[in-house]
């Protein structure tokens, strides 16, 4: 049996844009410098407060906490415009399907963001049914710290070298690494294949598919 742990933005959708915008229209509001896009890829992953305090290269503190919780304000407000878009990623669908039907495999979730952000995901692309453990900003602390990966291990009866870490962020290779789980960096999203590898990635996928190729070498399943 294997735990496959997915990280969420980057890796199962691609949220790149609507991150971005929102962002921009928060720092705008306050008055902060405009950030490009590619500043915006490269938090994206850490829970939010953790993602804006990098930007701004400062402490956590309360003007950290307060442009969070206008980013949730701005982003609710974006969920209700007309172009709003979290697409998944092409073969992604296919891939957890596939994944939610074996009996040597259960699905789960490692992401920084929210409870409701993940809900709303999973319901836009209906694929909620098919995670059975889901940890987010709400319940632990940022990547690249353990604890999501060692909780939803510790929920499903999981040891930590039974689990593979599916994401497209440095911080998901580190966390992996850290809680002694099985790296696995995938090359669609925001971070460079590159920078997965250096960063601990055991593997990096070129496609989705790929996952269930590398499950089916179980050699190459003992990091």
């Amino acid at each position: 049996m294997k735990l496959v742990l997915f990280d969420c933005d980057g890796t199962l959708v691609d949220s790149a844009g609507v991150i971005h915008r929102c962002m921009a229209r928060t720092f705008a509001e306050a008055g902060i410098a405009e950030i490009d896009e590619a500043q915006t890829r490269s938090i994206i992953g850490l829970s939010l407060d953790h993602a804006i305090a990098r930007l701004l290269k400062c402490d956590l503190d309360a003007n950290v906490a307060a442009l969070a919780q206008r980013y949730k304000d701005h982003f609710i407000l974006l969920r209700g415009e007309p172009d709003f878009a979290e697409p998944v990623f092409p073969g992604i669908p296919e891939l957890v399907v596939e994944l939610a039907h074996r009996d040597d495999i259960v699905i789960g979730m490692v992401t920084g963001k929210s409870r409701r952000g993940v809900r709303k995901v999973l319901e836009m692309h209906g694929l909620s049914e098919y995670f059975t453990v889901v940890r987010t900003a709400d319940d632990c602390p940022s990547k690249p710290h353990p604890a999501m990966v060692l909780e939803a291990c510790a929920e499903m009866g999981f040891d930590p070298t039974e689990a593979l870490v599916v994401g497209d962020a440095i911080y998901d290779m580190e966390m992996a690494r850290a809680a002694g789980a099985l790296a696995v960096g995938v090359s669609w999203g925001y971070h460079t294949p590159e920078a997965l590898r250096a960063t601990g990635a055991h593997h990096v996928l070129d496609v989705p598919a790929d996952l269930l190729t590398l499950l089916e070498k179980s050699e190459l399943l003992d990091a």
